[in-house]
Parts: C-alpha cells; structure tokens; sequence
C-alpha cells in the first residue's frame, strides 16, 4: 500500500473490520479449550527444545541472555526506529516525517489498548504465569547470572505473562511497515525481524508461544485498525499539514 493513502482523514471501514474480525477471532480461538490446549502443547513442545539447551551450550546460553536484557530491548528499539525513518525503503524521502508520526501515534493507541486488554485479562481471569514457572526443570538464566539479573532486569519469568506486550510492540511495527510497504518484498525484513527479536523471550521462558501469536498480534491488529482506519487519530495528517506550512514558509522566505 502507498504510504500517502493511510492519512486521509477519511475512514477505512474495510481495514477497520478486517483488524478487528481478526482479532477478535484469535481471542476465540484462544478461549476455545480444545485450541488453546493444542497451543498448550505447541508450546511446551517447543520450549523441550530450545530451553534446556541453554545448560549445555555455553554460546546458546550467551546468545540469548543478552537477547533478554533490558538494555537489548533499547538497541531493537533503535533499529526499528532506523529503519522506519530510512527514506527511500519503505517510505520515500518526502514521506519519512509523516510515516514516522503515524507510527507514534499508533504505538500510543497500542499503550493504551494494553493497559485496558491487561486489565480485562485480570478480570476474566485469563492471566497466567510463564512458562518457565510451569514446565518442570526449567532453565532459568537469572539463576545463571544473578547479577545480570540485578543490575539489567533478565527477563525469564513472569507471573503476568499474558499478553505479550514486548511482542505486541514488535508485531505493530511489523504490520505498520507492511501496509506501508509498497512492494510485497518490502514485508520479509519487518517480519523476520519482528519474530527474531520476540525469541529471547520465548527461548528463556519469559512468555508463552501464545502470549506472543495470540495476545501480541491481537493487540497489535486492534491498535493498527484503529489507529489508521478512523478519523478519530489525525496526528499523522496534522502533522504532514503543518509540515507542508513550514516548508512552504521556508520556500517563500528564501524568495527574498
């Protein structure tokens, strides 16, 4: 989709119910007993073979108790944001101001979709604890680098797992880049990148494989639809304004 399109401040009803079908639908898929028993198991299956690993293997153990600080998530954010403001990827140069407001102001509406679904799981009772704190014989990297643990906050465990919200942060970029994308090929990198920087997690223990494919993506689809389809978020659309009103400003002023 060409990027100038998603800024109209007109609604996109199409785009709107497809978002919010889609995530509704995960959560009954979730709900569903015989699904989320089937994901259960997914789950526990692919924890048995990259957790314990993490024992035995010296360089795997490394690889992603760095991938689980928190000062690891402030390099991803970098990135993201370097290759969200990279003119002539996916936005072209004239459209990198407004590509990236549009991004923040999305990722805001996600900030408050989460704290509201976080709540709602609290009061449902759809909360659970992470993996690491269920499976039996679980490795835990904190117990491995307590001082990491300490100092850098290690993420291997949580008594609120659900919903992914590290993942939720990377899926919306993902799909925020994706409908931006102006070639089809242009989606392979967002992804790739989003599923790899939601692995630390998942290889430690921190969330479920659910937290992330289910809770991550719903919230993320949730902010995207309504944070683009309606006209009830303008920033990016008033901030492209006034950046036309400031350029035009300077073009006249160089006249004289």
């Amino acid at each position: 989709m060409n990027a100038s399109a998603l800024f109209q401040p007109r609604w996109n009803s199409r785009g709107l119910i497809l978002c919010n079908v889609i995530a509704l639908a995960l959560l009954g898929l979730w709900l569903w007993p015989v699904a989320n028993a089937a994901m259960t198991g997914a789950d526990e299956a692919f924890y048995a073979v990259v957790n314990p690993p993490l024992a035995s293997n010296a360089a795997w153990r490394y690889i992603w108790t760095v991938g689980s600080l928190r000062p690891f998530d402030a390099l991803v954010g970098l990135i993201l944001l370097f290759l969200l403001i990279r003119g002539g990827w996916i936005f072209k140069a004239n459209e990198v101001r407004r590509g990236f407001w549009g991004f923040i102001s999305v990722l805001l509406l996600l900030l408050v979709i989460r704290a509201l679904f976080s709540k709602l799981c609290d009061a449902m009772g759809w909360q659970h604890d992470s993996i690491s704190m269920v499976v039996q014989n679980a490795v835990h990297l904190s117990d491995w680098y307590p001082h990491l643990d300490k100092h850098w906050q290690l993420k291997d465990q949580s008594s609120n797992s659900f919903p992914g919200d590290h993942a939720s942060v990377l899926f919306i970029w993902a799909l925020y880049m994706s409908v931006c994308a102006r070639r089809a090929s242009q989606m392979l990198l967002p992804w790739a990148l989003a599923l790899l920087f939601s692995m630390p997690r998942l290889v430690a223990g921190a969330h479920w494989g659910q937290d992330d494919y289910i809770g991550g993506v719903l919230m993320a689809l949730l902010a995207l639809g309504w944070g683009y389809c309606t006209r009830s978020w303008p920033m990016p659309v008033a901030g492209s304004r006034a950046s036309a009103r400031r350029s035009s400003t300077c073009c006249a002023s160089c006249q004289w």
